[in-house]
């Protein structure tokens, strides 16, 4: 986690809002570094200054944003009891609606392109019984691809439903 707040206006921080829409706007893969220094109006030297690689500052931006959800998560699961049922269905309902608030589907939606344990899952984990935790792998999957659904032209709406469809139980 980063241990600066970029001050408004510096490299910085020109760097990081330009990475979040490209990053969210074309996906990782997709985004070039030259065309995201421009879209920051900096050089590429700044860029692997500050973060090294597009790789450090889309990680800096992807963790800066699941931090941010997963706190959000994590209160409406409190709100909600803390556990079982009724906290998954808020943490994941309350963590899509902030990412698309944010308009960052496609940065959360998107597998990380390193090697890491996945924070909604850790998140998930302890509010599911024992017997059940390997579910919260496959629910924040289903989160994910919800998030996906509307980086790529879904409604949001469309893809809440869908997600609360999976969450409701039978009746």
């Amino acid at each position: 986690m980063r241990e600066w707040i970029p001050i408004p206006g510096s490299v910085k921080a020109r760097l990081v809002e330009a990475a979040i829409h490209q990053f969210e706007l074309a996906g990782y893969e997709a985004v070039n570094v030259v065309d995201l220094a421009a879209k920051a109006s900096v050089t590429t030297g700044a860029l692997y200054h500050h973060f090294e690689s597009k790789l450090g500052l889309y990680l800096v931006v992807r963790e800066e944003m699941e931090k941010r959800i997963v706190e959000r998560m994590a209160g409406a699961a409190a709100a909600s009891g803390g556990r079982g049922r009724p906290a998954v269905r808020a943490a994941l309902l309350v963590g899509f609606d902030a990412a698309v608030r944010f308009s960052v589907c496609r940065i959360l939606g998107a597998p990380s392109p390193v090697d890491r344990a996945d924070p909604v899952t850790a998140e998930l984990r302890p509010l599911l019984p024992k017997r059940l935790a390997p579910a919260a792998g496959i629910l924040a999957a289903a989160w994910r691809a919800a998030l996906l659904a509307v980086a790529d032209g879904t409604p949001s709406t469309t893809a809440r439903a869908s997600l609360l469809y999976l969450l409701e139980p039978d009746r």
